[in-house]
């Protein structure tokens, strides 16, 4: 092993690395895969008790591929990105039906698969396999960004060039699936977004921006964009059997294919939102019943959400379908639904009205 950036820190893992992840046993590759899904835009913290759920409901790529889409999304509620999930599952059906069953130990054909990408197939390839091959992860951008003082943001094709460039430099061809971990934890653990621990790192010697003295310079940040400002009316429309109206989100955008509330244009007032549900629903409903609003910020914008609790007067018959259902509130916890839904019909506030 020559490169002494590789041997500096996998002696540095040996000695302070993440060695029991419940993904680090038996690792093979579908739970490396699903954890390396999890670990996008998510804490180490925050994904094991799912990746531990979702391992004990979807043991193999197997019963993955064949489990309901709604159960899928359930295991995934409350890590956001839900796109990952929906990802995740048709990846799982392709390697079934297409692969019967084994993962492709090829890089071009992992990343044909949907969600998977360039750093996500390497992964896969050193972590099961100890195959060669370089990631680049959050993490590992950032050190690498550090190491060599390459400015300007990531997400730039420029600087992701020079970033890949160098992981492939540093990735040694022996202990492979140690470095992968090593560099992704020495970027999680010591060279920290903020306030990262220098004096205790292995690459400290060879650091540019430590030299400089700009170590916050780096990664260059994402140009900041002012994020609109969205309301809407949630709307909790309640049966005379005590069932709440559900409706499954579109496919794609936010919160694609989860269970959610139904929503209203926040042009209504108060006093206007019976005749609106019965407009929009068919519903004849009883006097609006407000509780307390929140904010919920998506990665491009802000959400004001503003419930309202209306009880169904008319025996209207609604047959479900299979994007609108009548459900009742314990019931309705066990589907896929996004988190701010999940705490809002999980409220002391919501629990004295339903």
């Amino acid at each position: 092993m020559s490169d002494s950036f590789a041997q500096r820190l996998l002696a540095w893992y040996d000695e302070n690395g993440r060695h029991d992840l419940p993904w680090h046993h038996d690792r093979n590759p579908y739970r490396v895969w699903v954890s390396e899904i999890m670990l996008q835009q998510t804490q180490v913290t925050t994904v094991i008790p799912y990746f531990e759920a979702f391992m004990q409901r979807f043991p193999d790529v197997n019963a993955l591929a064949a489990a309901p889409v709604d159960d899928v999304l359930s295991h995934w509620s409350g890590l956001g990105y839900y796109a990952r999930a929906r990802n995740l599952q048709q990846a799982a059906r392709q390697v079934v039906e297409e692969h019967g069953g084994q993962f492709p130990r090829d890089q071009e054909q992992l990343q044909a698969l949907p969600g998977i990408g360039r750093s996500t197939a390497a992964a896969i390839l050193a972590q099961a396999h100890q195959q060669r091959a370089a990631i680049l992860d959050g993490n590992v951008k950032r050190v690498l960004a550090r190491y060599h003082a390459i400015a300007g943001w990531p997400g730039k094709t420029t600087v992701l060039n020079q970033l890949w460039e160098r992981a492939e430099e540093h990735t040694p061809d022996e202990r492979i699936r140690d470095y992968t971990q090593a560099i992704m934890d020495l970027g999680a653990m010591v060279c920290t977004r903020s306030r990262p621990a220098c004096e205790s790192c292995p690459l400290q010697a060879g650091c540019d921006a430590y030299a400089k003295g700009e170590t916050s310079l780096y990664p260059g940040s994402k140009p900041k964009k002012t994020k609109p400002e969205k309301t809407t009316w949630m709307v909790i429309l309640e049966d005379h059997q005590g069932r709440i109206l559900l409706e499954r989100r579109p496919p794609s955008g936010i919160w694609g294919g989860l269970w959610s509330l139904p929503e209203l244009d926040p042009a209504y007032s108060p006093e206007e939102l019976p005749e609106a549900c019965e407009q929009t629903f068919g519903f004849n409903c009883g006097e609006p019943e407000l509780t307390s609003g929140f904010r919920h910020t998506f990665s491009h914008y802000h959400l004001h959400i503003q419930p309202v609790r209306l009880a169904v007067r008319s025996s209207v018959q609604v047959n479900d379908t299979n994007n609108q259902q009548w459900i009742h509130r314990d019931q309705a916890l066990s589907l896929g639904l996004p988190a701010p839904i999940r705490t809002l019909l999980t409220s002391p506030e919501q629990s004295l009205l339903l």
